[in-house]
Order: structure tokens, then sequence, then C-alpha cells
């Protein structure tokens, strides 16, 4: 026997009113601008462009920057559902295409739930550090981004005589109903966001790690903190015979392990900020980018190339900006959280950089070369 196909006007329940589709939109859009605006910022600090600066200082900006990234993302998910399951009658309008406003406003939707689908899967396939395609996860996830507040902005400005309607009409008495009111559905909806957010924002709030059950990584791995990946992955082993090389437009001059802890030493208490999200704050000793740069005979503020002992990794070479090389907090890192580094960490020694991402906090360094 064949069902017949419902009709729009059938769904009558509080939670497809327009101002319930209209109140939960905004929110989204505010999740998801912030998604975007902050998964720019985090692209521009990983491949500049000449016109881009990032500071030194504060030196937990990017951990602020990064974990909004994330927190608005797992925030988006509960107001997704919520604004499909608001919305979703309205593929049972008829005719399908009523005109050209009408074509551009489905077109929109479509190409923004795909895209909006797309980028909270693979994101939190990627704070799960979960890669089950063939793709690279950055380009991707990045250009897809695009394509995302493209099709928001199309869908607000066909959508918004609607949404201007819906928000400024005052309240009226609604009709009865056996499911959830609209005020029910939007705290329904509210609860499942908060919920998400607190469940996971430990990862780098240090507050909420008390409470928060599905935060990842953070105060755990060698040395009380986390590793992404170990020398043991990277292909990573250590030799006596190490040295590191700092070449300069005049010479190449050489570092023994023995002799960088001969050079004045600094302390500093700075963050590692991962891209996946979790962020972990720790004591670090080292030489300071500048006492290393005057030592080899380098102006500090000049940009220089990081180069790993890692081959096959795809961080194994960074580049750190002159305005970082000038700032005493940049350290060739030897001890952490006062042990020496253990091999995880990048010993004999890494980068640890205020503000900077953890993917660019280079591990195992063999080479410093001033551009």
């Amino acid at each position: 026997m064949k069902l017949p196909i419902p009709k729009e006007e059938q769904f009558k329940a509080p939670a497809h009113d327009e101002r319930v589709t209209s109140k939960i939109g905004l929110a989204l859009a505010v999740t998801f601008t912030t998604c975007f605006v902050t998964g720019l910022l985090s692209h521009l600090i990983q491949h500049p462009p000449e016109w881009f600066f990032w500071p030194s200082r504060p030196v937990g900006l990017y951990r602020v920057t990064q974990g909004l990234h994330v927190i608005a993302g797992v925030a988006s998910i509960p107001l997704l559902l919520a604004k499909l399951w608001s919305v979703y009658p309205k593929l049972f309008g008829r005719p399908l295409v009523r005109s050209l406003p009408h074509a551009l406003e489905r077109l929109s939707i479509l190409v923004l739930s795909g895209a909006a689908f797309f980028e909270l899967t693979t994101g939190l396939l990627n704070v799960a550090q979960n890669y089950p395609w063939g793709f690279y996860f950055p380009q991707v996830h990045y250009a897809v981004a695009w394509l995302a507040i493209g099709s928001i902005l199309v869908h607000v400005a066909v959508k918004l005589p609607v949404i201007r309607r819906a928000l400024s009409r005052e309240s009226v008495e609604e009709p009865p109903s056996t499911g959830l009111s609209r005020r029910g559905f939007l705290r329904t909806t509210g609860l499942a966001t908060g919920v998400a957010v607190v469940a996971t924002a430990g990862a780098t709030v240090p507050f909420l790690r008390g409470v928060s059950g599905l935060a990842w990584k953070t105060g755990k791995g060698t040395q009380g903190l986390p590793v992404n990946r170990t020398a043991a992955a990277a292909g990573v082993t250590w030799s006596s015979a190490w040295r590191l090389s700092v070449v300069t437009s005049r010479a190449t001059k050489t570092f023994s392990l023995d002799e960088l802890r001969a050079l004045p030493q600094t302390t500093a208490e700075l963050p590692i900020a991962c891209v996946e999200g979790w962020s972990q704050s720790a004591t670090w000793r080292g030489v300071s980018l500048p006492v290393l740069l005057n030592a080899a005979g380098a102006r500090p503020g000049t940009a220089i190339r990081v180069s790993s002992s890692e081959r096959s990794g795809l961080y194994g070479v960074s580049v750190l900006p002159g305005e970082h090389t000038a700032d005493e907090l940049t350290l060739l890192a030897l001890e952490l959280n006062g042990e020496v580094l253990d091999i995880d960490h990048g010993f004999p020694c890494r980068i640890i950089a205020p503000n900077r991402p953890g993917v660019l906090q280079t591990k195992w360094v063999t080479k410093l070369e001033t551009l």
C-alpha cells in the first residue's frame, strides 16, 4: 500500500514555527561565524601571506581563538540538528520551485546543509585525530568553510524578510499542542547546546576540566603534557653526536647540548595550544631565541627557518617570524616542568614560542636558518 505524501501545512507542531526557526538560525549564524573567523585566523597563522601579522603577545591569544573555534563548532551540532528539525516540513512544500529567489533559497540550503555537516563531522574527527579519508584535512576543511559561509550569506539574504518578520512579531497565544511548546523546544535546544559545550570545553578552559567528561587529552601524557606525535611515530632517535646548527648569512655555528645548557637560561610559563582545540600550560626552561641568535652572530628580530630531525611529517619545518625571534619568551626549550625534555616532547630541544599553534612548536630541532 502506497502511503500518501504529507503536505507542508499538515505539520502543526510549535517547533516548526518560523519564530523558532529564526531564533535557532540566529544562534547558528553566531556559532558558525565564530567558527569561520577563528578558523580563518588559524589558517593565516599557519600559512601566512606577506601582509599578515601575528603578534607574540599576549602569550595565550591563540589558545583563546582556537578554543573558541572548537567550542563554537561543538555548539553548532545541536543547533544545526534543531534547525533542520524545525524546517524539515518545507521539504514537502509544493511546487518545488516557486520563483528565482525560492530556487536560490533551496540551492543555498542544499549547499549549506552539506557544507555544515562536512565541516562539523570532519572537525570532530580531527579533534579525535581520526582521519578515515584520503585528502589533506586542513586544505579541504578550509575550502569547504568558504562554501559554508557563502551559502549562509545567500540564505540569510533570501530569508531576511521572513527573519525580520519572525523576530519582530509580538508573542501570540500558541494553539493547543501535544508536543513541546515553542519555548520548550528552544529551551531544550539551549540546554542540549550548553551540555555539549560544558562536556567538551574543559579541553581548553581550565576551570571546566573537573566537569568536562568528554574533554580530550589535557592533563594526560608524559611529563603532564599531552603528546600528539611521539618520537617513535616520527622515526626520531637520539645520538650523542647530535649538534644544533645555526646558519646565518655570515657563517654556520654549531652547539652541543652541553654548550646550549651553558648559555643563559630563561624559564617561562607558556601554553601549548593545539589546532585540535586542547591546550595546556607548562613551565619551560631553555635558551631564549634572542640570546641564541646573538651567540651565533645573528640579529634578534630576524625570521628563521626551523628544521627538525623528523623527516616524514608535515610539520618538520616551520618558520618563526621576526616578532617571535625578538621576544625573550620564545625559547629553544631544554626542560619541561622541571625535568629534562622527554624525547616525545622534543629532546634534545624544541621550539616553544608564545601565541603559536602547537603544530608550529617544532620538536627535535636540528637546524635554525636565518632568512
